[in-house]
């Protein structure tokens, strides 16, 4: 860390102080390799630095830049340092609003990265502009190594989740994709559902807070559940093959150890064979030796031939004796070399026994495959039984619900109760708003009596300023794009709250659907409510015999009125807290909206007070410059006079001198 740290301050002219202070800290605290700059505001230059020293020269697993408030640019030679790096496994970029640079920087990394596992995008705005989500997507599509990806509060709709269908068609290593608090839709939740039948390596989707029916969501969380069942089946059947692999390999050293040692025993053998030769022909040596020995004797001693015929004889016996004993070894190699061969083959044979039985019990492993699918077949159909059963549970629940709309009158006087009780809080809260407003006008005018003792303020200062030229004219132009900088990022901050109070609005008028969708139930219901009066009337003959099931209808009604009394509270109270989080949303974008028009007036003061002594300048330095032409004109005409009368003088004295006596007396000398 501390040589990442010299590095950082050797390539940046400026360095930040915050992040030396961190990188110092990492330093001095032990622990796993890891870049942790989150909350920190880093600079262009910074992230150009650390997009040069990611790639080699650090080797960090993960790396933190969370909340902070990272620029377009700065992310894109952040990341462009990220594409070719080895180390880091995890990537953090939440809070830092991406947007097209950021998502086109994002989907380069995905195609070219081969080492990022997790990555986290939480908090920022890729799905506002579907040019750059689409070339998002089409990096994740091409990326086969990233394992979790984090996409909370993008701001995705349904057209974004169909570009993260396609890329989960072609994705093959992604295991959990986390779109929480989106705007993904009913058609949207359809395309990523569609995308589930051909991927089968996610594990883990999270849709909540994105309007998704729930039928939609339990038919994502079955497709879940079926590729994490297929995860388990596949890893047992990966340990099984390897477990029968490391059996054979296992077999077959064996079979290596006892073939090197039957090699072992036939080459100790041969060695003692080679031994036995070496001593018998040493033996057969010193036999000749003794022969030559005695046909010296012979041609010596003619006189003692008897003794040597005899000597003779038992040597020839000796010699026979011993070639016996030489074609018996021979014999007994030969038929060692035989045992030894045919115990090579029944080896040979016992293995390929062993092979066969291996084949066997894989064939055998490979049928309970078929049956624990042919098992999985049989749990699906019995699950469509199951969902078929449900089918007819909810045809007799719409049958019992039919039958006790009789008792709706109170529940629908009730509601009307609460319709009253919903009408005067929305009247207290328009009473609420109009005193904030006044609150409003009232700090307005202050900050409109601010601003005129700031113009004043600001008409000393041209004053003063009008002496020195150049250094105003220096200080306007930083001012003015120090303005134009902020003009733009307040610009851009009303553009995200208009785009968020767009998406409130939108959840409003979800909300009124729905209140006048239960409005119309309500009138259904009293319809039905006429229609079931009349077949009472048509029907009080058959009263007493359904009296007791009444009552016990009656018990059930109180229960469910009792619940549905629980629900409608619950929708009155998010109502009011939606209704509450609006109008602050309305009152903060009204303040923000009068603060833009105060900051382009001030603008449009500051730009015009600043032409106006620019012309004045100009206008003086051209009066000046005038001035000075008419000054070396006068200067010209000053030296032409003089020239001349110079001239003339000249001319005059000369002829003076000429026509005198001393011209004539000089002229003769």
């Amino acid at each position: 860390m501390e040589e990442f740290r010299r590095a950082y301050e050797r390539l940046c002219a400026a360095p930040q102080d915050a992040v030396l202070r961190r990188l110092r800290e990492r330093g001095e605290a032990p622990g796993r390799a890891r870049l942790d700059l989150t909350e920190q505001s880093l600079s262009l230059e910074t992230c150009g630095a650390l997009g040069r020293l990611l790639p080699g020269a650090a080797h960090f697993a993960e790396v933190a830049l969370g909340d902070c408030g990272l620029s377009e640019d700065g992310v894109k030679l952040l990341l462009h340092g990220l594409c070719s790096n080895t180390t880091v496994k995890s990537l953090d970029l939440k809070g830092n609003n991406l947007r097209t640079t950021g998502a086109e920087a994002l989907g380069k990394l995905l195609r070219q990265n081969k080492s990022i596992r997790s990555l986290i995008l939480e908090w920022n705005s890729l799905g506002v502009w579907e040019e750059g989500f689409s070339f998002f997507c089409q990096g994740l599509g091409a990326n086969n190594f990233l394992q979790k990806l984090d996409l909370r509060n993008n701001q995705i709709n349904h057209h974004g989740a169909g570009e993260l269908a396609v890329a989960l068609k072609r994705n093959a290593s992604l295991q959990e994709l986390d779109l929480r608090w989106n705007n993904i839709g009913l058609l949207g939740g359809r395309a990523l559902l569609n995308c589930l039948q051909s991927n089968k390596t996610l594990k883990k989707l999270e849709l909540a807070g994105n309007n998704v029916p729930s039928d939609i969501l339990k038919a994502v969380e079955q497709a879940m559940d079926h590729n994490q069942d297929r995860q388990t089946i596949l890893s047992e059947t990966q340990h099984r093959t390897c477990v029968l692999s490391k059996e054979i390999l296992s077999l077959k050293d064996e079979k290596t150890k006892q073939f090197l040692d039957l090699m072992d025993t036939i080459d100790k053998q041969r060695e003692e064979i080679a031994r036995s030769g070496r001593i018998s022909a040493g033996r057969v040596s010193q036999l000749q030796e003794a022969l030559n020995e005695q046909h010296s004797i012979m041609n010596s001693l003619k006189a003692k031939l008897q003794m040597t015929e005899a000597a003779l004889a038992l040597s020839e016996q000796k010699v026979h004796n011993l070639g016996e004993l030489l074609s018996a070894t021979k014999q007994e190699q030969a038929s060692m070399a035989e045992r030894h061969f045919a115990e090579l083959q029944q080896q040979k044979q016992e293995g390929a026994e062993r092979e066969g039985k291996l084949f066997r019990d894989l064939s055998a492993s490979n049928e309970k495959n078929l049956l624990l699918r042919n098992q999985v077949d049989e749990l699906e159909k019995k699950c469509k039984v199951q969902q078929d059963q449900l089918f007819q549970l909810k045809q007799d629940l719409t049958n019992t619900t039919a039958e006790l709309k009789l008792r709706a009158v109170q529940a629908e006087e009730r509601l009307e109760m609460e319709k009253r009780r919903f009408k005067q809080s929305l009247e207290d809260m328009e009473s609420l708003r109009l005193k904030e407003v006044d609150h409003l006008t009232q700090h307005m005018e202050a900050s409109e009596r601010s601003m005129q003792d700031r113009v004043q303020r600001l008409e000393a200062i041209r004053i003063a300023l009008e002496e020195e030229l150049s250094q105003v004219k220096a200080a306007a132009l930083t001012e003015r794009g120090h303005a134009e900088e902020e003009l733009i990022k307040v610009r851009n901050q009303a553009r995200l709250d208009e785009q968020r109070v767009e998406h409130l609005e939108e959840k409003l008028r979800l909300m009124t659907e729905a209140r006048d969708e239960a409005q119309n139930c309500c009138l259904k219901q009293k319809q039905m409510v006429g229609e079931a009066q009349v077949k009472a009337n048509q029907l009080s003959l058959h009263a007493d015999g359904l009296r007791r099931r009444i009552e016990e209808l009656q018990q059930d009604l109180n229960s469910k009125e009792q619940e549905k009394v629980t629900e409608v509270n619950k929708v009155k109270v998010e109502l009011q807290e939606q209704i509450g989080h609006l109008q602050a949303e309305r009152t903060a974008q009204e303040g923000l909206r009068e603060k833009i028009a105060a900051l382009e007036r001030q603008l449009k003061v500051l730009s015009s007070n600043h032409r106006e002594a620019l012309l004045d300048k100009e206008g003086e330095i051209s009066m000046l410059m005038e001035k000075l032409r008419m000054k070396e004109a006068d200067i010209s005409r000053m030296k032409e006079e003089e020239a001349q009368r110079a001239s003339i003088l000249q001319n005059a004295i000369m002829a003076y001198v000429q026509g005198s006596s001393l011209g004539t007396h000089s002229l003769r000398k």
